[in-house]
C-alpha cells in the first residue's frame, strides 16, 4: 500500500470520527478543521522521510564512486619529464582497443617531432580521437610503445605529463564566472603572460569590447561557440605546454569561426600540434608539416598535402568527396 494512499486513510478516517463526535456534540466543527490541520503536519514529515532516504542512498553511491575515481587516479610515483618537448613523441607499433579481440588501432608508428604541425584525417571511426586519448595518458593496455623525449609513456607521471601535453576538444566547459577567470582557472599568472594569451587566441577584440570583467554566463551562454573555444585556446597557451592536441575542436562551429581559430593555431610559433580534423581546406592542410591518414585504425598514407594529392590514393578520393 503506498504512502500517499495510507496518507488519506488517515486523513479520511479522523474527518469521519471528527464528524461523528460533532454530530454528537460532543466537540464543536472548529475542533474537527484544527485536528484535521495538525494530522496533515504530521503525515507531510512522514512522506519527506523516504525521499531522504532514497537521496541519501543516491548520494552515498556517489561518494563511493568518486573514492573509487580518488583511488584510481591518486598520484602516480611515474618517472617526471621535463615541461618541454626538446627531440619528438614516438609511437612504436602501437595497438589498442577497448574490447578484447576488437583493436581500434593496429600497429601504429608515428614519430611527432618538436615544433611541427601535424593532421590526423581518416573517416569517422579510424581512431583519431582514441589515439590523442593514449598521448594524453587515458589507458596505459595498449601493445607497444609510446614514448615522450624517450621516455616510456606508461612509465611517465601524469602530473608530468599534463605540463607537456594539452588537449582541446569540441566540448568546452566554462565556470559562470568573468573571462578572464575562465583563462586563469583562478590562478595567479603574471599580467604579461595573460594578455600574451588572449592575444595569440585571437580573443583580444572581445576583452577590449566587453572586459576581461564580462561574466561568460552558465558554461558560457553568454558566449559565441567561437568565442569559447578561444577562451579554451587561451587556456592551453597559458599554461605554456609545449604539446597542442586538438581532437575535432572547431567541428560545431560554422566554416568562417572554424577557419579562422585552426589557421590561428597553425601560425602559433614554438608548438607541436596534432590536429584532428574533418575539415579538408586546402588553405589550411598546406600548412602542415605533415598529414597521417588513418583507415579501419591504420595508417594507410602520410606526407604533405600536395605529395597526398599526387598519389592519387585514399587522401585524394577522401578530398575531393568531402568538397564536392
Amino acid at each position: 500500500m503506498s504512502q500517499d494512499l495510507c496518507a488519506n486513510i488517515l486523513q479520511f478516517g479522523i474527518f469521519l470520527a471528527g464528524a461523528f463526535l460533532a454530530v454528537r456534540g460532543d466537540i464543536t466543527a472548529g475542533t474537527v478543521l484544527i485536528f484535521f490541520n495538525l494530522c496533515n503536519y504530521i503525515i507531510m514529515p512522514v512522506n519527506i522521510v523516504p525521499q531522504y532516504q532514497a537521496s541519501r542512498k543516491g548520494a552515498g553511491a556517489l561518494i563511493e564512486k568518486l573514492a573509487e575515481i580518488t583511488r584510481e587516479n591518486a598520484e602516480s610515483a611515474g618517472d617526471r619529464v621535463e615541461p618541454m618537448l626538446n627531440e619528438a613523441i614516438s609511437i612504436e607499433d602501437v595497438t589498442f582497443g577497448y574490447e578484447p579481440d576488437q583493436p581500434v588501432l593496429e600497429h601504429i608508428n608515428i614519430r611527432l617531432e618538436a615544433g611541427k604541425k601535424y593532421a590526423l584525417v581518416g573517416p569517422s571511426g579510424s581512431g583519431k580521437s582514441t589515439l590523442l586519448n593514449l598521448l594524453m595518458g587515458a589507458c596505459d593496455d595498449y601493445s607497444g610503445h609510446i614514448f615522450v623525449d624517450g621516455k616510456e609513456l606508461r612509465e611517465v607521471d601524469a602530473n608530468s605529463l599534463y605540463d607537456v601535453i594539452s588537449l582541446i576538444d569540441q566540448n568546452v566547459f566554462l565556470f559562470n564566472d568573468t573571462i578572464l577567470r575562465n583563462i586563469t582557472m583562478f590562478r595567479e599568472f603574471p599580467e604579461e603572460e595573460t594578455d600574451m594569451a588572449i592575444q595569440r587566441s585571437g580573443l583580444s577584440e572581445l576583452v577590449a569590447e566587453r572586459g576581461g570583467d564580462y561574466l561568460c554566463g552558465e558554461n558560457g551562454s553568454g558566449l559565441s561557440g567561437g568565442e569559447r573555444q578561444r577562451v579554451s585556446i587561451a587556456r592551453c597557451l597559458l599554461r605554456g605546454t609545449p604539446v597542442l592536441l586538438l581532437d575535432e575542436a572547431t567541428a560545431s562551429l560554422d566554416s568562417q569561426t572554424a577557419y579562422a581559430i585552426t589557421d590561428a593555431i597553425l601560425k602559433l610559433d614554438g608548438l607541436t600540434r596534432v590536429v584532428v580534423t574533418h575539415r579538408l581546406d586546402d588553405v589550411l592542410l598546406e600548412q602542415y608539416d605533415e598529414i597521417i591518414v588513418l583507415h579501419h585504425g591504420s595508417v594507410c598514407e602520410r606526407g604533405g598535402f600536395y605529395e597526398l594529392l599526387e598519389k592519387k590514393e585514399y587522401f585524394y578520393s577522401l578530398y575531393h568527396v568531402t568538397n564536392g
